[in-house]
């Protein structure tokens, strides 16, 4: 998936050839506090039928979407020894205090700090031993967690961005990398939002100059892997 073909700035894109030996993907804030419909946020924003309109989409989108194709592409690197990066967000003290500012009301009122169930990753996409786990208290991985060293250690500069929140934390992240030379894909129908406009506009936006928009289909494909788990 890409811009739309007429939009300029596209045409300054520099696309490396993607290299399984290269590439790692990285999974972002697939976390109880907030990608969960029985979570914190879940709890406290589906309690009415009016939250339940308004917010209903953003679990719909992580159940059914987001979740499934990043399991699909967990199976595939695992299958395959490639590298795995799971970023989690939240405070490691109870009251946030080590958090920025206009963080800290939300890592309070969704009890999402260091030790906290609200803080786990989800049963459905839990690292197994040896995967690489870093923290982070902002919204662009970068900012405030080991991701870039750890991605250096590893040998991989070609990242697969999946999770939530993708106008958000997703996005960040993935500007946050192609400005240090990483090239960035964000893995289209692996990340969601609370409402579709504000998903729609982050893909659109962000293919436009920071890196590239696709598929899980298109992903396992290009880097040889099988949907399956099979080996490649």
């Amino acid at each position: 998936m890409t811009a739309e073909p007429a939009d300029y700035i596209r045409a300054f894109m520099n696309t490396p050839t993607p290299v399984f030996e290269r590439a790692a993907l990285v999974i972002i804030d697939l976390q109880s506090a907030s990608a969960s419909r029985t979570g914190a946020l879940g709890r406290r924003v589906l309690g009415t039928a009016q939250g339940a309109e308004a917010y209903s989409y953003r679990f719909e989108r992580i159940e059914t979407s987001v979740v499934p194709n990043t399991q699909r592409l967990l199976q595939a690197f695992r299958a395959a020894q490639g590298r795995i990066v799971f970023v989690k967000i939240g405070a490691q003290h109870r009251d946030a205090s080590d958090a920025p500012p206009h963080m800290r009301g939300l890592f309070r009122e969704m009890e999402n700090f260091w030790g906290s169930p609200e803080h786990e990753i989800l049963p459905a996409v839990q690292p197994l031993p040896g995967e690489s786990i870093v923290t982070k208290t902002s919204n662009g991985a970068f900012a405030s967690s080991s991701i870039d060293s750890v991605l250096r250690a590893i040998g991989a500069d070609q990242l697969y961005l999946t999770g939530v929140s993708s106008n958000m934390c997703v996005d960040t992240t993935g500007r946050e990398a192609a400005d240090r030379g990483y090239a960035v894909t964000l893995v289209e129908d692996a990340c969601g939002s609370t409402h579709a406009d504000l998903h729609s506009f982050a893909m659109r936006n962000f293919a436009r100059l920071f890196g590239r928009v696709e598929s899980t289909d298109g992903v396992l494909a290009e880097l040889g892997l099988k949907p399956s788990g099979a080996q490649r």
